[in-house]
């Protein structure tokens, strides 16, 4: 039985143990069978299409992740595989049959999005294979009984009511139109948006996502006839950005709040700055450029730009499974045992999960972000 992890002074213990020690993981007798060297890990997520800035940002973090490990460990090194779904459901099942395919892949850092992940995995419950997501947020996850499910971050049970709870008392609105992609993510997240709203909800309105629509003009109609102040957007930030852009230039004057999926610099570049300023985004996550430890900095120096949304809770979730591999589970059925077990510090949070491999709640912070001067900013935790 392999002795699970405790925490270690510091905040960093995910990644110190994860490359201390330069190839603790090779057997005696050189083979990689059974003891981890050779393995591979995987990010699952979109890489390209209209959703990709997201999942950039976390395969940054575990591209950062793995290059660090195996600088640490020359002689039994790890391989990421990149699994780009296009933030697609359609895709997923097939990607997800890919990964489990390669008898070499021990755990997945992904799904990234809520809509691939109902797709894909059941597949990888089925097959064994751990995924754990940095990202994906919609609480129905949790409740399928899939026993190689884990996520780093808080569900929309936090983040919907911790928006609710901003717009109520920090923005002090009693007028919200209420908007959603028709995603698993952005109706889930509108849902308990809703329920804090009660009836200060004035209004409210379905658009298509996946760069599907680009004209909302209808919808900015009735947000202007509503008399809304606030406009809350359940979604991905490509339409948010266009949605925020349309009711600047019709003059309709109201405060955008919106969630985790468009909390990336790629919403100001749609909406435009000007447009964009004011905005408040919401996440299940601290600020990543506040990350402990060197992650930073080392974001940066790999990649010459700052960590962005869930660059370090991926980060921490690749760890997790490398400091699997560290320890020496070679197989799938090995890496499952260890990260149910799993307890440990990493540079976003600390980690221990729950029986349906949700953080222990007492883990799980909400913050709110604002647009400032055509950046996101931290604001305020919202507790």
């Amino acid at each position: 039985m392999r002795q699970k992890l405790v925490r270690l002074f510091g905040g960093v213990a995910i990644a110190a143990l994860a490359i201390g020690g330069t190839a603790a993981c090779k057997s005696d007798s050189g083979s990689d069978a059974a003891d981890g060297c050779g393995s591979k890990i995987a990010f699952f997520g979109a890489l390209t299409g209209p959703s990709a800035a997201l999942g950039i940002n976390e395969n940054n973090g575990v591209k950062l992740a793995v290059d660090q490990y195996n600088k640490a460990n020359p002689d039994c090194k790890v391989e990421l595989v990149p699994l780009d779904s296009q933030g697609d459901p359609a895709q997923a099942p097939g990607l997800a049959q890919k990964a489990i395919d390669d008898e070499k892949l021990l755990g997945i850092v992904g799904p990234a999005y809520s809509g691939e992940s109902e797709a894909a995995n059941p597949l990888f419950s089925e097959a064994g294979l751990v995924h754990i997501t940095a990202s994906a947020t919609n609480p129905t996850l949790a409740d399928q009984s899939w026993p190689t499910f884990f996520r780093v971050v808080g569900n929309d049970l936090s983040q919907g009511p911790a928006a609710g709870k901003y717009i109520k008392d920090v923005l002090k609105s009693e007028k919200v139109y209420v908007i959603d992609d028709q995603s698993a993510y952005g109706a889930g997240l509108s849902s308990e948006v809703k329920k804090v709203l009660g009836a200060s909800v004035v209004g409210e309105d379905k658009v298509q996502g996946d760069g599907k629509q680009a004209d909302f003009s209808a919808v900015v109609t009735k947000v202007k006839n509503s008399g809304a102040d606030v406009v809350f957007y359940g979604g991905y930030y490509q339409e948010a950005g266009l949605i925020r852009k349309q009711l600047s230039a019709a003059n309709v004057k109201v405060t955008l709040v919106a969630g985790d999926g468009v909390n990336d610099k790629s919403y100001i570049t749609g909406a435009g700055a000007a447009a964009a300023e004011g905005t408040i985004l919401t996440c299940p996550c601290q600020p990543a450029t506040e990350a402990r430890g060197s992650f930073k900095d080392d974001y940066k120096a790999t990649f010459g730009e700052d960590p962005g949304t869930y660059s370090d809770t991926a980060f921490d979730a690749a760890n997790i499974l490398l400091a699997g591999i560290k320890d020496g589970a070679g197989t799938r059925a090995e890496m499952l045992e260890f990260v149910k077990g799993y307890e440990g510090d990493g540079v976003a949070a600390s980690y221990k999960f729950a029986a349906n491999g949700e953080l222990e709640a007492d883990q799980v912070k909400v913050w709110a972000y604002k647009v400032v001067n055509g950046e996101v900013v931290p604001d305020q935790e919202i507790k």
